[in-house]
């Protein structure tokens, strides 16, 4: 026991290295250009007052973000998703696959969980003990199960998923607008050291590598904020994007997009005025997710095809293709309202 808690130690100490870095590389950026190009090199007061001024408004919103990500607790699953201690002790005892399901199904009936394995079988993390809601994924790196994970970052070291990941995407956009602001206002004096305008002093070493570093830096993180903006107009996170989310009726990499104003909506917020401050605006509370799965009565969905022309199940309730290349699902729920069944229809357009 004391080799593996010794090894775990080292692994949580080795963690923080990434972050350690990314600490030390900000921690030198403020040096260089407060005291090497501020204070030594820009000869002009007013100049050197309006730098210092946009600087820190950039840096102070980039360390804000970027350790409300670290901090940032990942959210897991309530323990309404717990298999019940009858239930438990059935699945633990019972060593048969099928029958295991059963019993997993039977619990995720009452559950707002409708993804599926990739051979369509109710997602349960072993470790967790834990019905896996929609969106969630089990982090080796963390231990836990993480509501909405997109992934884990060895650069905050820390999951990024529901609690944390509006904070992610500020970081990565303050992060690309410090190094922007660094580059924009060192150019010129990185020139001028350059082509020996300048004459030679202790300060030419730091503004000529911190215009490189902050250039290397901008490339490098807006092209991942670019990305991160794309999926949160999707309404995907970094693993549904190389991996489609299967529902109970078949895959659907669009299944959570709701239109791009909803989608930004769920992450950022309904109220615009917090959208660019590190503060938890996002919509939901992790465990359940709008879909395109459309809840109606059977005779409002049969009256609504009928208007085309289209019947929405045969005699069988089995699945049909129906024209306009827009195919409609029927899954007949076990619930009752009203007396009536209650069916989902999926709608999907081929490309």
């Amino acid at each position: 026991m004391a080799p593996s808690h010794a090894f775990k130690c080292c692994k949580r100490a080795l963690n923080w290295i990434p972050v350690l870095f990314i600490n030390l590389v900000v921690g030198w950026s403020y040096y260089a250009y407060v005291v090497e190009l501020c204070v030594y090199t820009i000869p002009d007061n007013a100049e050197r007052i309006g730098y210092l001024v946009i600087f820190h408004i950039f840096l102070f919103m980039f360390i804000w973000s970027y350790w409300k990500t670290i901090w940032s607790t990942p959210a897991s699953p309530s323990k309404a998703f717990a298999l019940p201690r009858a239930e438990k002790e059935l699945f633990e005892r019972e060593e048969r696959a099928e029958v295991q399901q059963e019993v997993l199904k039977k619990v995720a009936r009452n559950l707002p969980a409708y993804t599926r394995t990739a051979g369509g079988a109710i997602r349960y993390c072993n470790p967790c003990q834990v019905i896996k809601p929609d969106r969630c994924h089990h982090c080796s790196t963390c231990e836990m199960c993480v509501l909405k994970m997109d992934h884990h970052c060895p650069w905050v070291n820390n999951c990024v998923g529901f609690s944390n990941y509006k904070y992610f995407v500020l970081f990565l956009a303050y992060a690309s607008l410090y190094c922007l602001v660094i580059c924009a206002t060192v150019v010129q004096y990185f020139i001028k050291f350059w082509t020996k305008q300048l004459p030679d002093t202790h300060a030419k070493f730091h503004i000529l590598f911190l215009f490189f570093v902050a250039a290397l830096f901008f490339i490098s993180i807006l092209s991942l904020f670019c990305y991160h903006l794309w999926l949160v107009g999707k309404n995907r996170t970094t693993i549904e994007a190389f991996r489609a989310p299967i529902f109970i009726n078949s895959p659907d990499k669009n299944g959570f997009s709701l239109g791009f104003r909803r989608n930004v909506a769920e992450v950022f917020g309904d109220q615009v005025k917090y959208w660019f401050f590190p503060v938890f605006s996002s919509l939901g509370d992790g465990h359940s997710f709008d879909t395109r799965l459309v809840h109606i009565d059977p005779e409002q969905a049969n009256s609504i095809l009928q208007q085309n022309g289209k019947s929405l199940v045969d005699e069988e309730g089995n699945t049909r293709v129906l024209g306009n290349n827009v195919q409609h699902s029927v899954d007949e729920s076990k619930e009752k309202t009203d007396g009536g069944q209650i069916v989902s229809v999926t709608m999907e357009s081929d490309p």
